[in-house]
């Protein structure tokens, strides 16, 4: 008989129609509530359907060829279509370890934030935005380095990391099948994108970090299974129904293709990024929501490096210029830094570029890998590309980050917000915290603007300040809609750590 492996989870929903996503563990006929259904397709040995319902809200049923397997205890899982007028609250955050929440792991990575949520009984937002770093591919739990070694010889490569599309199959798994957890995510829509250690630390960060890695021998393999799963896990529920329908990979496994599909797809899309497009937009009524690649669309061009590939940044151009309402760009890594520390990436970005000759070139490239310098900043054209478009547009603009492992807003003139919210569960310890605070607002804010000086590297378009953080909590954030919106991060009990009204 099969049953479910991962999910359900809720995950495109519009006005009018909800798409749930689930792994089984058997090919079978995936049906909810005896009405809307879909055979399975199957990738490496394991079996997945997206199903979409029309017109539905309210409680659901999961059934496998006809039994029911969901809900699987007396808390159900109900589907709430957004009002066309647009979402009341959306939530988001990022950086989330799956260790168990025992004591010890409670003192070492605090209180998961997001399960805290799902039990606490507070409303539930319309929509929940996850923007990097589901899972880590490259610092497993205990968990799943007992199961790497119960699979793998002693001391195989990747030792300690996650090697093929099994080990990430069973990493999503650990990371969404605590019960609150799976509860909340069958019935609270999602929209997710990858950060770096969804495959690895600094992933992409350079060109000279790719020809490293494409040495080892172990690399592709794990690209491929990272963008594979990533596929399957993550980005296969970002889509509508018509996107949805006009994908020839989803079609190819449809038709039996399976793994052969999936593999030669991930490897197109780390080899040449022009073949697929990871971004994708929805309008929300009175918001369009915008969520960009920031890793795998990058153009590593020594001295023309950009964030986004021309291809990439023509459909961001787009996207941005054709919006009638305000502007919520999710980017997993942060746009508006601190200023100093965006100074510090400019000025990193043109020594390795041989500013300064290529002696300095080298070590700057060895310090821009060992000190994670690789945000907009580092990309300084296209980070002035996009200030001039969304000064342009005079719309107001809602940039939605994690990754840097404290939350904060940044705010710059003509109604243009940085929200940071990060971690969800993964906080620096006490003695990183104190080294952030004196390097990446303190060293950094008196030397940043002068070695960038010093380095010739023209102005931004605009300047910014920090108003609120930096705040190192577990957090979630949210976004609150009315004529304005207001902004509040919750910490481990829930209670708001700051509240930001009339945005």
């Amino acid at each position: 008989m099969s049953s479910l492996v991962v999910g359900p989870m809720l995950r495109y929903v519009d006005s009018t129609r909800a798409s749930i996503w689930v792994e089984t563990s058997e090919p079978c006929v995936v049906t909810v509530c005896g009405r809307w259904g879909t055979p399975t397709f199957a990738v490496h040995g394991h079996h997945y359907a997206i199903v979409d319902l029309e017109g539905f809200e309210g409680e659901y049923t999961v059934e496998l060829n006809g039994e029911q397997v969901w809900p699987e205890s007396d808390r159900p899982s109900r589907i709430r279509l957004l009002p066309p007028e647009g979402p009341e609250r959306v939530m988001f955050g990022s950086c989330r370890t799956s260790v168990p929440h025992d004591a010890a792991h409670t003192a070492t990575h605090g209180v998961d934030v997001l399960r805290a949520y799902a039990r606490s009984g507070e409303p539930l937002p319309d929509l929940l935005l996850m923007l990097g770093d589901q899972v880590y591919a490259d610092k497993p739990s205990p968990r799943m380095l007992e199961f790497i070694a119960g699979r793998r010889k002693p001391g195989e490569e990747p030792a300690k990391e996650i090697a093929d599309f099994e080990e990430y199959a069973e990493l999503y798994r650990t990371a969404w099948s605590d019960p609150d957890i799976r509860w909340l995510l069958s019935t609270v829509p999602t929209a997710m994108i990858f950060d770096d250690h969804d495959l690895r630390d600094d992933w992409n960060t350079s060109k000279d970090w790719r020809i490293k890695m494409a040495r080892t021998s172990w690399w592709r393999r794990r690209v491929v299974a990272g963008l594979g799963a990533y596929w399957v896990y993550q980005h296969l529920g970002n889509l509508s129904p018509e996107e949805r329908a006009d994908d020839p990979l989803l079609a190819a496994l449809r038709a039996g293709e399976g793994a052969t599909a999936l593999d030669e797809f991930a490897y197109q899309a780390d080899a040449e990024p022009t073949s697929n497009r990871w971004s994708y937009a929805r309008d929300l009524g009175h918001s369009r929501l915008i969520i960009i690649d920031t890793r795998c669309a990058r153009q590593l061009t020594p001295r023309d490096r950009r964030m986004l590939d021309a291809g990439e940044w023509a459909w961001l151009e787009e996207q941005i210029e054709g919006a009638s309402g305000r502007l919520i760009i999710g980017s997993s890594i942060p746009f508006l830094l601190p200023e100093g520390v965006h100074f510090v990436q400019n000025w990193n970005e043109a020594l390795c570029d041989g500013k300064w000759g290529r002696l300095v070139a080298r070590a700057s490239e060895i310090f821009r890998q060992a000190f994670d310098l690789e945000h907009w900043g580092a990309f300084r054209r296209s980070f002035d590309d996009l200030s001039r478009l969304l000064i342009k547009i005079d719309k107001p603009v809602f940039i939605l980050s994690g990754d840097v492992h404290y939350s904060y807003l940044a705010q710059a003139p003509g109604r243009i917000y940085q929200v940071v919210c990060s971690p969800i569960r993964n906080p620096l310890s006490m003695a990183l915290r104190l080294a952030n605070i004196f390097t990446q607002f303190g060293v950094a804010t008196l030397i940043g603007g002068t070695l960038a000086r010093l380095a010739r590297i023209p102005r931004p378009p605009f300047r910014w300040k920090v108003t609120k953080g930096p705040m190192f909590q577990n957090a979630l954030a949210s976004l609150d809609f009315s004529d304005k919106v207001t902004v509040t991060w919750y910490g481990e009990t829930l209670d708001p750590l700051e509240t930001v009204h009339d945005l």
